[in-house]
């Protein structure tokens, strides 16, 4: 017996719906994309010939026939048209970061409870493969005992970008929302909360009015966690830099996904989420009594997981992989780090 597909509808089709959620939507036999926020344009024409492009969330919202909405639009929109959303009685999936302030983030997750909805969080690098790797490498003490993780989110743009709200002053702007936002994450996946953070956050480019670069260091008992990203770094270093009581672990270059998106390919294709031998990491380790010294094959890649689980927390209450709780507390640490940069000192994490 088939069960129709349930009805989504897109918040935006800029860069994140294309690339990102039209098609992992798209490649989900389980949802369809039935109406798209497209103000001037009509881009999604081509990828969605079927759906509906309307002029307003409020054309989302108030259909009876859509199950779930995607909100994929700038930071400063978010708390409100989740609100709106799931007043309306739609589960909601909302792009990384998840709100501005911790404060929003528990007013969604309060009127979700009530309004017994699904509430998630695009946190999709928690299915890159580089650290889909890093975290078996720390579950099976790959390493021994770990004492240093270290991450970059780095990017080469020594210009400020034109017509685009992430290089303006606003609420939610600014480089730790945006690229801090997955390491935070991928932080919080690997070791919970930490004790403390110490943050320094700097605008590096000329002409720049948001932080461009910024320097985490996360609290643990007996582990040093350094989170890092810039728009400054020409030449990147290892994106992943693991140090144990037996050995270390580097790991350099991007998860491949989000370029074979951007070319179009379809993420169903064969060997997805896959990179060559010359992008595997570097093990140097003893495990057992014996050294090893050569490269690590890094797990596939599988964004396709977000919406996979999604559907099955909708339909089957499959606990979500990414809830709406877990994404609060990055939001959190992102506060407490621009306090920390604020007052010059360690700032202690509330648990």
């Amino acid at each position: 017996m088939s069960t129709a597909p349930l009805l989504v509808g897109l918040a935006a089709y800029g860069m994140s719906g294309k690339v990102f959620h039209g098609p992992l939507l798209k490649a989900h036999p389980g949802f369809r994309v039935a109406k798209i926020v497209e103000r001037s344009t009509e881009r999604s024409r081509a990828d969605f010939p079927d759906a509906v492009r309307v002029k307003s969330w409020d054309e989302i919202t108030t259909d009876p026939a859509i199950t779930l909405a995607v909100v994929n639009t700038p930071n400063a929109y978010h708390y409100d048209m989740c609100r709106q959303a799931l007043e309306a009685g739609k589960h909601v999936v909302v792009e990384k970061p998840f709100t501005v302030t911790a404060d929003e983030g528990q007013k969604l997750i309060d009127l979700a409870e009530r309004k017994n909805r699904l509430l998630a969080v695009f946190q999709n690098r928690r299915w890159d493969g580089d650290f889909l790797t890093v975290q078996q490498v720390v579950k099976n003490r790959l390493l021994g005992q770990l004492v240093e993780y270290e991450a970059h989110y780095d990017r080469f743009r020594n210009y400020v970008e034109a017509n685009t709200w992430k290089e303006e002053t606003g609420p939610g702007s600014g480089i730790l929302y945006n690229l801090g936002s997955h390491l935070i994450d991928q932080a919080l996946v690997l070791f919970g909360m930490p004790q403390a953070v110490t943050a320094e956050l700097r605008t590096q480019r000329p002409g720049g009015t948001i932080d461009d670069s910024y320097h985490l260091l996360l609290h643990y008992a007996n582990l040093r966690v350094t989170l890092k990203s810039s728009y400054l770094v020409r030449e990147p270093g290892p994106r992943y830099v693991l140090h144990g009581t037996e050995g270390t672990f580097l790991k350099w270059g991007l998860d491949p996904q989000e370029d074979a998106l951007k070319a179009g390919r379809s993420p169903l294709e064969p060997g997805w989420g896959t990179e060559p031998e010359s992008e595997w990491g570097h093990l140097n380790t003893q495990l057992n009594g014996l050294h090893y010294r050569g490269r690590l094959e890094t797990l596939p890649g599988n964004y396709r997981f977000f919406y996979g689980n999604v559907y099955d927390a909708i339909v089957n209450r499959t606990p979500l992989a990414v809830s709406a709780e877990e994404a609060l507390q990055t939001i959190r640490l992102i506060e407490a780090a621009y306090e920390s940069h604020a007052q010059g000192k360690t700032v202690l994490i509330q648990n």
